[in-house]
């Protein structure tokens, strides 16, 4: 549990040395691209076997998907890591997107929907409504197999199926868009108590709701569908509204999703036309002819575990900026009110696994679900998460970070703290944030510069 922050309604805005306002502009100082030692490594304390674990799940994430081991017959990438790159396997969107040379990969001949850029994040989309009027909300895949020669037994040739008209859909302004969420440091948050997320939740409160904060933990109530934890009623935690309880569901859903991968958890095609069946069973199961445990394990227990034994990112102890300006950053980030929702610690309980037990996670999220406003605001239910709502998104590691919200709209993370700021509307309430980027705004120059600064050592 994090120490309290003792915050008052009146927050005391910190004075801090810096250049006199007007001579210069505080700007993002950018990804920290020569770090790549703060990320990607397994967490310290693994046994040996839980250490091949990690390593045979590293393996599996990398791998590159084909017809034949059941890619498609939609997909959006043909690997975990493709989306998972930067800084190193197991992050977020990478520089260089890998959707742009995926769509004509293997004789296919999908088009590069207008979304995607070679410079831009790696995205997925989704269709707020159907033609109907009815709600949406789910992921549209971006490409198909037709076309596809992976290998002599996957021929794709027969199969016909089309994209979807995404340039119609985008101009009726129907399309929304997510990005990968980094997975350092996951099994860390999965291993935190309930308690100690709704005790956190309660914490601050006059603070909180002097500047108009609120949030609530994301519930998934029961609906009928089991694949979002609809029966337990537990804190579910990871996805942009915090959607998935899991790291194995996560994982479950992803390889169905994103790779049309049937598995364990989502056993049936997205997309059962005939012809374009070419692994027609669930494509990755539980190896019961195996000769050791690990063998025996299928693809998403593989996945799951190497994210549960990722260790979080390491901040920077040398830059951007001096050491005082990282500082006099941190507490800014306190006294401007960002720490409220942007929590900096929690504790793990206990775990089976004893590297992930009483462990500090230094997260900077509060793990719930906050409105964000018009500006924001998506348009698309998830489990209980309505259209404004989402995460409050972990800032570990936010020094690596290209791109930022969820979509993925800016690489300026000066903007992205101010597209936290929206009025309402008739549709949508007004950011919980509004109170906050105010404070961010009426900071002097200097003041700026040391937050960002902060921000990207983290």
């Amino acid at each position: 549990m994090r120490t309290r922050l003792g915050l008052t309604v009146a927050v005391v805005i910190l004075l801090t040395a810096g250049s006199a306002p007007g001579q210069f502009v505080a700007r993002d100082p950018g990804p920290r691209w020569n770090d790549s030692s703060s990320a990607g490594d397994a967490i310290a304390g693994l046994t040996t076997n839980e250490m091949q674990l990690f390593e045979a799940g590293k393996e599996d994430f990398i791998e590159q998907e084909i017809v034949a081991e059941g890619l498609g017959p939609r997909f959006n990438l043909d690997s975990c890591a493709g989306c998972h790159l930067q800084p190193a396997v197991g992050g977020t969107s990478p520089k260089v997107n890998p959707q742009v040379q995926v769509a004509r990969a293997f004789g296919a001949q999908n088009h590069v929907p207008s979304f995607i850029k070679l410079d831009g994040p790696v995205r997925e989309a989704r269709f707020r409504y159907k033609p109907d009027g009815s709600r949406d909300g789910g992921v549209h895949a971006l490409y198909v197999i037709s076309g596809r020669v992976d290998a002599p037994e996957s021929d794709a040739r027969s199969c016909y199926i089309r994209q979807e008209d995404f340039e119609g859909e985008v101009a009726r302004n129907n399309v929304v868009f997510r990005i990968p969420t980094p997975t350092f440091g996951l099994g860390l948050v999965e291993q935190i108590p309930d308690s100690a997320i709704n005790a956190n939740a309660r914490a601050d409160y006059s603070a909180k709701t002097g500047l108009g904060i609120g949030g609530r933990a994301h519930r998934l109530l029961p609906t009928g569908n089991p694949n979002r934890n609809g029966n337990d009623g537990t804190i579910a935690r990871f996805g942009w509204k915090a959607q998935n309880k899991s790291l194995l569901l996560f994982s479950g859903e992803a390889y169905n999703v994103e790779m049309g991968i049937t598995n364990e958890l989502f056993q049936t095609e997205r997309d059962e036309t005939a012809s374009c069946q070419f692994a027609p069973t669930p494509n990755d199961i539980t190896n019961t002819d195996a000769e050791s445990p690990l063998e025996a394990l299928n693809g998403i227990q593989k996945f799951a575990a190497f994210m549960r034994f990722l260790a979080p990112p390491t901040p920077s102890a040398t830059g951007p900026g001096s050491q005082n300006s990282r500082d006099r950053g941190k507490a800014l980030f306190v006294s401007t009110g960002c720490a409220l929702c942007h929590t900096p610690t929690f504790k793990t309980g206990e775990s089976s696994v004893t590297a992930l037990s009483g462990q500090d996670v230094n997260l900077y999220s509060d793990l719930l679900l906050h409105r964000m406003g018009p500006g924001l605001a998506d348009d698309v239910l998830q489990g209980a998460a309505e259209g404004d709502e989402f995460r409050t998104a972990p800032l570990w590691g936010v020094g690596q970070r290209i791109f930022f919200l969820h979509d993925g709209r800016t690489r300026d993370l000066a903007q992205a703290i101010l597209a936290h700021q929206s009025p309402g509307n008739a549709k949508f309430k007004p950011s919980e944030a509004n109170r906050v980027v105010d404070h961010y705004r009426g900071l002097g120059e200097g003041q700026k510069q040391d937050l960002l600064n902060f921000l990207r050592s983290l």
